[in-house]
């Protein structure tokens, strides 16, 4: 089975607390070669010098302005947005973390191949990119995931792991408002069929 080999950036952040009920991982997914211009077509929404987002902050109509309005740019073409609950819920927080991360990532490849109808090629250049917290430095976390990248079937693909300051990216608060879009389907305002359709999210 061919391998490919072309650098992929996995910007992945977090709405709620490991373990707790509702946990749920924001993720986007792109080849590093689109990023820059699906950075500028977030920024070019914004207002002119606009602080770093945060989803929790902000306002549920604002937020949905801009993600339909960001769906419609040329800048999401290829781009893949998804929202997954956390279903590991066991254990300390930084390794409820990393798992709900590792099975995140590993399903995120898996629809992101079938997006780009790349049928038999194997991804194998992921780099993740994470909002920095006390959970994902822990030296835990580490090895959990640098286990994860030796021998956990799709997860393999991962050749890198970074966590920076949200304030330095866009698709990294973008990350953030993929993952806070899941309290608007436990408070009974939207379905995962809405956020599809409307915001091209991916809800599993």
């Amino acid at each position: 089975m061919a391998g490919l080999d072309k650098r992929i950036l996995c910007f992945v952040d977090e709405c709620g607390t490991a373990g707790a009920n509702g946990f749920a991982l924001g993720c986007v997914m792109a080849w590093a070669r689109d990023c820059g211009r699906a950075d500028k077509s977030m920024s070019d929404l914004l207002e002119p010098n606009a602080n770093e987002l945060h989803a929790a902050d902000l306002d549920k109509r604002y937020l949905q302005s801009l993600l339909g309005r960001y769906a419609q740019t040329d800048g999401t073409q290829g781009i893949l947005l998804m929202n997954r609950l956390g279903t590991v819920e066991v254990g300390p927080a930084p390794a409820i973390y990393a798992a709900n991360l590792v099975e995140t990532v590993k399903v995120a490849i898996g629809q992101f191949r079938d997006h780009h109808r790349l049928g038999g090629q194997l991804i194998g250049n992921v780099e993740l990119i994470l909002d920095r917290n006390h959970h994902n430095t822990d030296p835990e976390f580490h090895r959990l995931i640098g286990d994860a990248s030796r021998n956990d079937g799709r997860f393999k693909a991962v050749s890198h792991v970074s966590q920076i300051d949200s304030a330095a990216s866009r698709l990294l608060q973008l990350a953030d408002i993929v993952a806070y879009a899941r309290t608007w389907i436990h408070n009974g305002q939207d379905n995962a069929q809405g956020l599809r359709e409307n915001f091209n999210i991916r809800v599993l």
